[in-house]
C-alpha cells in the first residue's frame, strides 16, 4: 500500500496520554507546546538522548535486522526474518521517540529518518491493513494463531502510540494512516459479533498487553469510537480463561482474574502494568468508575507489597515477574527498566483521573530510581534489569546480566527505545491544568504555560516558580512525601504545608511574582518491612527523592560486600560537581574487616564466637586491607567511612560491587 505524508505543521513538545474533552478527569495535561524543560538535570539527559541515543538507535535497528524484516515483508529484499517475534515494536518505540524529539528539538535529519521508516512500514503493510513483519515473513500466511506468544497486537499497540506521537509532534499523517488501517482491521477481526465475511469475530487476546493504550490513544486522535470500544473489550476479556484454554499460564499473562476484580498485580511485570495503564485509559474515556477503583486498589497493593525501595517493579528473573507479597530480593531483583516505564505511564493516568498527589510521588520515585538507572550518563548504554546489589566477582552470564555493565543493545531490545521515548516525552509529565489552575508535579527547570520553574533539583531542594502572566491563577505545588518540613514563601505570605499534599496558592498575580519552595533534603536511613526478608537487618539511605548506593569505585581499603554501617552516626554531605555529572555524595560511618575471612562453612551457632569455626570447619584468611585478628567476627573489623552516590549513577565507572541495602553493625 502507499501512504501520504503532510508537511510538518510545526513542532510541539510531548503530550502523551491526551484525553478527550469529554473524558472523566480531575486534571488535564498541559496543552501541546506549553511544557518545555529548559535546563538543569533533565535537560542534560534529554540533550544526550536526542543528540546521541536516538540517532544511534537507527543504526542499532539496522544492525539488528529490524528494518530488514520490514524490507523483506515489503518485498524489497529476500530472506528470512531475524530476531524475536516482536521486532517491529522496537522500531515503533523508536519512531515514537523520534517524533517527540522532533517536537522538542526540530531537526531535518530526524524528519528524514521518520519519513524513511514510515514509508517502509507503508510498503510492508498488507492490503487489508494487517502489519507484523516477522509474522508475515515466517507465518506462511497465518495470523493470530498463537496470540499468547506472537505479540501481533502488542506490535500494533506500539504502532498506534508512535503514529499518534508523530501526528501530534510533526503534523505528518503517514504513520497515522497506516495505524488506522491496521486498527480498522482489528475492529473487523476481534470482539463480539461477526466479521464482514459473516464468520464470528475472534474472541482472543494478546499475551502481551499494550494494544489497549494504543487503541485509546488512536481514538483520542481520530475520534473513531470503534477503537475505544475494542480497547474496552480487550480489557474486559482478560481473566476469563482465554489464554489458559490456549495452553498459557494465566498468572503470567495477567489473565487469571478480571481487571475489575483483581486486587493486586501479578505475573510478568511489564505485561501487568501496561494492562493497568490501558484499563485506566478506558475508565477515563468511558466513565467506568468500577474499573478505575479496581486500578487504584491494585496500584496501592503493588506499592505496599511488591515495589522495591527504588520503585522498581518485578522481583523475579524467572518469567520477568512480580513475586509474592514482600518477595523483593536485592541481588537477584529484576526491576526491568520497561516495567518502571510502564509504572510511570500507569501512575500518570491515575494522577489525571484522581488528582491524588500519591501518584505524582510514585512517578518521581520511579523516574529517578527505577527508570534512570537503566541508562548510562552518556545516554547510549543500557541496563535491562536493575538489581539493588552487585556482588564482588559476579559472573557475567547471560546477555541481560548487569555484570556486563550497561550495554549498547540487547538481543531482546525492548528497553533502549522505551528509554528513548520516555526521555523525549518527559516534558509532558511535569504539570497539569484545571479550569483556572496549574499544578506542578515534577520539579525541573522548565517553562510550564503561565509559570517558569528554576531549580537545582534533585540535588538541591530549592525551587523558584515565577508567574509569567498577569491574572488569576490557582497555582498547585506538590509537596513531596519525603520532605519533612517544606517552606513556601512569596505570593504574599509564608506557609509550611504537610508532606504528600498539593499546596495551592490562589490569587491575582502580576507577571514576575515568585514563589519559593525549600524542601528538606536531609538524608535518612530507611528500614524495610520485616517481611521483606532480603532487607531485614539492613538500612537504605535516601536524600530528597534519590535512593543512594555504596559503590566500590568510591571506597578505599575494604570491599563493599563486607561493609556494615552504624545505625545512628551522622551522615555528612558533599557536593561533587566533578563526579558523575555532578552529585551530592553521602558519607556514612561503618566497619569492615581488615582481613577477609573465608570459612570452610559459612554458618555458625548464634552463641559461638565468630571466625574460627567448629572442629572440621577450618577457615582461610585472605588479606584485604592489612594485618588483623583472623578470628574476629566479620561483623566487627576496623572503622571505615563509606561514600554513597545516587543509585541511578552506579556502574558508570564499571560494573563494580554495589549495594543499596547496607547491613547494620551489631
Amino acid at each position: 500500500m502507499t501512504t501520504t505524508t503532510a508537511t510538518a505543521s510545526g513542532a510541539h513538545t510531548a503530550t502523551p496520554a491526551l484525553p478527550t474533552d469529554g473524558a472523566h478527569l480531575a486534571l488535564r495535561p498541559l496543552p501541546a507546546g506549553q511544557a518545555r524543560i529548559t535546563g538543569g538535570f533533565w535537560a542534560l539527559r534529554q540533550e544526550r538522548n536526542g543528540r546521541d541515543a536516538i540517532r544511534s538507535g537507527y543504526r542499532q535497528l539496522e544492525a539488528a535486522g529490524n528494518f530488514r524484516n520490514l524490507r523483506i515483508a515489503a518485498g524489497d529484499e529476500q530472506g528470512e526474518a531475524v530476531g524475536p517475534i516482536f521486532m517491529d515494536s522496537d522500531v515503533t518505540k523508536w519512531l515514537e521517540a523520534v517524533a517527540w524529539e522532533y517536537g522538542r528539538a526540530p531537526a531535518d535529519d530526524l524528519l528524514e529518518l521518520q519519513r524513511e521508516v514510515t514509508a517502509l512500514y507503508g510498503r510492508a503493510q498488507a492490503e487489508d491493513g494487517y502489519l507484523d513483519s516477522v509474522q508475515q515473513v515466517r507465518g506462511g500466511g497465518e495470523r493470530y494463531t498463537d496470540l499468547e506468544w506472537s505479540h501481533e497486537l502488542y506490535c500494533a499497540g506500539h504502532l498506534y502510540q508512535a503514529a499518534v506521537a508523530q501526528h501530534r509532534a510533526t503534523g505528518d499523517t503517514g504513520l497515522l494512516e497506516i495505524a488506522t488501517e491496521n486498527a480498522d482491521h482489528l475492529v473487523r477481526t476481534f470482539g463480539d459479533g461477526t466479521a464482514p465475511d459473516g464468520t464470528p469475530k475472534l474472541h482472543d487476546i494478546d499475551g502481551h498487553p499494550v494494544v489497549e493504550t494504543g487503541l485509546v490513544e488512536l481514538y483520542r486522535e481520530t475520534g473513531t469510537r470503534a477503537y475505544l470500544d475494542l480497547a474496552h473489550w480487550f480489557v474486559d476479556a482478560r481473566g476469563h480463561g482465554i489464554i489458559e484454554r490456549a495452553g498459557g499460564e494465566p498468572t503470567y499473562f495477567s489473565d487469571r482474574v478480571p481487571a475489575r476484580e483483581a486486587t493486586t498485580v501479578e505475573g510478568h511485570a511489564v505485561r501487568a502494568v501496561y494492562l493497568a495503564a490501558g484499563a485506566v485509559d478506558v475508565a477515563i474515556e468511558t466513565g467506568d468508575t468500577e474499573l478505575l477503583a479496581a486500578s487504584e486498589r491494585q496500584f496501592a497493593d503493588m506499592q505496599a507489597t511488591k515495589a522495591f525501595i527504588t520503585g522498581g517493579l518485578g522481583a523475579r528473573w524467572d518469567w520477568e515477574a512480580f513475586g509474592d507479597p514482600y518477595e523483593l530480593p536485592t541481588d537477584r531483583g529484576y526491576a526491568e527498566t520497561c516495567a518502571a516505564i510502564g509504572g510511570i505511564q500507569w501512575a500518570w493516568r491515575l494522577l489525571l483521573a484522581t488528582g491524588k498527589p500519591v501518584y505524582a510521588d510514585a512517578i518521581e520515585r520511579l523516574l529517578y530510581n527505577a527508570f534512570l538507572p537503566g541508562v548510562s550518563l552518556a545516554g547510549t548504554e543500557y541496563f535491562y534489569v536493575n538489581p539493588l546489589q552487585h556482588r564482588d566477582a559476579a559472573h557475567r552470564d547471560e546477555n541481560r546480566s548487569p555484570a556486563h555493565g550497561r550495554r549498547g543493545w540487547f538481543d531482546c531490545a525492548c528497553c533502549p527505545p522505551n528509554i528513548m521515548r520516555t526521555f523525549a516525552s518527559l516534558d509532558g509529565y511535569l504539570a497539569t491544568t484545571t479550569d483556572g489552575g496549574l499544578q506542578v508535579h515534577q520539579y525541573a527547570t522548565a517553562d510550564l504555560g503561565p509559570v517558569r520553574v528554576e531549580t537545582g533539583y534533585p540535588h538541591d531542594g530549592r525551587v523558584v516558580v515565577t508567574v509569567t502572566e498577569d491574572g488569576p491563577l490557582a497555582l498547585g505545588l506538590r509537596i513531596p512525601a519525603w520532605s519533612d518540613t517544606t517552606t513556601v514563601t512569596g505570593a504574599g505570605g509564608e506557609a509550611v504545608p504537610a508532606p504528600g499534599t498539593l499546596h495551592v496558592v490562589e490569587r491575582e498575580w502580576t507577571a514576575g511574582d515568585t514563589v519559593e519552595l525549600r524542601f528538606d533534603t536531609t538524608p535518612h536511613r530507611y528500614v524495610a518491612d520485616p517481611r521483606i526478608d532480603a532487607a531485614r537487618g539492613q538500612v537504605a539511605i535516601e536524600r530528597g527523592p534519590l535512593v543512594y548506593a555504596v559503590e566500590q569505585a568510591d571506597q578505599q581499603g575494604f570491599t563493599v560486600d563486607d561493609l556494615t554501617v552504624d545505625a545512628t552516626a551522622p551522615i555528612t554531605e558533599e557536593r561533587r560537581d566533578d563526579l558523575l555529572d555532578g552529585v551530592v555524595t553521602l558519607r556514612v560511618s561503618g566497619s569492615a574487616p581488615t582481613q577477609h575471612e573465608q570459612p570452610a562453612w559459612p554458618y555458625r551457632r548464634l552463641d559461638e564466637p565468630g571466625g574460627a569455626g567448629r572442629a572440621g570447619h577450618a577457615t582461610s584468611v585472605v588479606d584485604a586491607a592489612g594485618p588483623g585478628d583472623a578470628t574476629t567476627d566479620l561483623q566487627a573489623g576496623s572503622p571505615v567511612t563509606a561514600t554513597a552516590v545516587p543509585y541511578y549513577a552506579w556502574a558508570n565507572r564499571g560494573a563494580a560491587p554495589m549495594r543499596v541495602w547496607l547491613p547494620l553493625r551489631r
